[in-house]
């Protein structure tokens, strides 16, 4: 027993020994991708390796999660992911899926909260939900808004019908065709991830109407949340984590979960993370895969409220 004690001890040392491969499951460009890329480059100057983003984009974050779930579970294949949308909240919007969130992956560590957020138009003289809610009334069929993921498509949804409107989701693959689409008045608002848009709102390109977490973020102080607009209990606030895939070696996943706390903590990354109105969430195996567990709890009473049929 001691022998392999020691065993595990030495390969957690040791690793990494090679490249690791760290899984994207939204597009180049996209907010997602900006998180990942940063992590996995901070990860690869802690353990001087090269770590080696692979965007595979794709039913809603799907495709890379199930990719993830079949790989060799040895440590060389992590996924830096918004678990709150690709693994909680999942099973209550699919039929099928081809991976169980809890039984095929090993939590590794919580790194960072989003903010996201209901925007216009900034030429619009939209201010507020309550005058969205009125210019959509005056919209045929209600008008439409976009998301890119599960977490915009949900709070769209709850808005939608909370408001009593009849507003027509439209899902997006990539973050900037959908700006875009809005900006070009093809959609009436969109709910995304600020780690992008955030920019465009800095810019004046895009106004922000509302957060949908229940207190408001500190890098758009002046923005108010869904429940200072009107809306009682409203509170969707992603946070990203790190899988490996189920059976990884608990020396490796220890490893991995030091490093990645090492990497939520820094100053430098509080500063980057402050920059996309995204804040730090340090957590380790145990603590994610207690959120996890709640949280997919928490998402299916989101998914029945917002009255969404799974696909």
């Amino acid at each position: 027993i001691a022998a392999i004690a020691f065993a595990g001890i030495a390969f957690a040392q040791e690793y990494p020994v090679r490249d690791i491969r760290s899984i994207c499951n939204f597009p180049p460009g996209s907010g997602a991708d900006i998180l990942v890329r940063y992590f996995s480059d901070r990860l690869a100057k802690l353990t001087d390796r090269n770590v080696i983003v692979e965007n595979k984009a794709g039913a809603q974050g799907n495709i890379a999660t199930d990719f993830v779930a079949k790989a060799k579970p040895d440590g060389y294949t992590i996924m830096i992911t918004p678990a709150s949308s690709t693994l909680a909240a999942a099973p209550h919007l699919f039929k099928q899926l081809p991976f169980d969130p809890i039984k095929d992956f090993a939590p590794v560590a919580t790194i960072a909260k989003l903010t996201f957020v209901v925007t216009v138009d900034a030429t619009k003289p939209i201010r507020s939900i309550a005058e969205l809610n009125q210019y959509l009334k005056g919209r045929p069929g209600d008008g439409l808004f976009g998301a890119t993921n599960n977490s915009g498509m949900v709070s769209g949804t709850i808005l939608r019908d909370t408001s009593g409107l009849k507003t027509t989701y439209v899902p997006y693959k990539v973050v900037t065709d959908m700006v875009h689409d809005m900006v070009r008045g093809e959609i009436d608002f969109v709910v995304t991830d600020a780690t992008w848009t955030f920019g465009q709102i800095k810019a004046g390109r895009v106004r922000a109407l509302a957060v949908t977490s229940p207190t408001r973020a500190s890098a758009m102080p002046d923005v108010p949340t869904m429940i200072e607009a009107g809306f009682p209990g409203f509170d969707v606030t992603p946070w990203w984590g790190v899988v490996v895939p189920a059976g990884t070696p608990k020396a490796v996943v220890d490893r991995l979960s030091a490093l990645f706390n090492q990497i939520a903590t820094s100053e430098e990354t509080k500063s980057f993370l402050q920059r996309t109105a995204t804040d730090s969430f340090p957590g380790n195996a145990e603590s994610m895969a207690a959120l996890l567990k709640a949280d997919i709890e928490r998402w299916g009473r989101y998914v029945k409220l917002a009255k969404i049929e799974p696909q």
